[in-house]
């Protein structure tokens, strides 16, 4: 099973108590990424003025050379990351300075903050996540995992971080639907295609 940048923490952190976190945060994450309409969840219409990515999505969703592909991902998570509030996106740097140092309480108290002044904004839920993880607290970090994709249905990285726990505890059925579901909206990335591909073959392995 390989395992993106962006979500490595979570496999690296996963122990008994991801385990038994992971049916609840299944469910929304799930329904979110699986039971709705790709159209409605995956990319709403590009119209929205709200929507800064839809445009991103659409280029995303056509592009087949992986590189280039990758090129219009960064430029996704670069809107993702910028709030266009100056002290929201302040804050998210003190937070992600403080986790670097291991200054594991502040870097909680800016993304709390975060999160208090803007609660809409799917990146402070992610970020908190991954400090959840890196002390320890895995539940927690689930239910941070769960809002990112309650504010945020597209939020790819978080979808490959929960089809890669999926995976890890022989859920391939599962994780089968949300690596589909991931490729619905970034087709073009060769790793995910491999998971994919992987999975179902073992699954059709097991089937027969």
């Amino acid at each position: 099973m390989r395992q993106f940048c962006f979500h490595t923490f979570l496999i690296a952190c996963l122990g008994t108590a991801a385990l038994s976190a992971l049916p609840a945060f299944y469910v929304s994450a799930a329904h979110a990424a699986d039971s709705a309409n790709p159209a409605q969840t995956a990319t709403p219409p590009d119209n929205l003025s709200s929507d800064s990515v839809g445009g991103l999505f659409t280029s995303l969703k056509k592009e087949r050379d992986a590189q280039k592909a990758r090129v219009i991902a960064n430029e996704i998570v670069g809107e993702w990351t910028d709030s266009g509030s100056a002290t929201i996106n302040l804050l998210m740097k003190w937070a992600e300075e403080a986790a670097d140092e291991k200054r594991k309480a502040a870097a909680y108290d800016f993304l709390d903050q975060t999160i208090l002044l803007e609660p809409d904004y799917a990146e402070a839920w992610y970020r908190r996540a991954l400090v959840h993880f890196a002390d320890g607290d895995t539940r927690k970090a689930m239910s941070d995992l769960n809002q990112t994709l309650e504010k945020e249905p597209r939020y790819f990285p978080a979808l490959a971080s929960l089809a890669n726990i999926l995976e890890s505890t022989d859920r391939n059925e599962l994780a089968l639907k949300v690596w589909e579901r991931y490729l619905a909206l970034y087709p073009a990335d060769k790793e995910a295609q491999k998971e994919v591909g992987d999975l179902s073959e073992k699954l059709a392995g097991t089937r027969s």
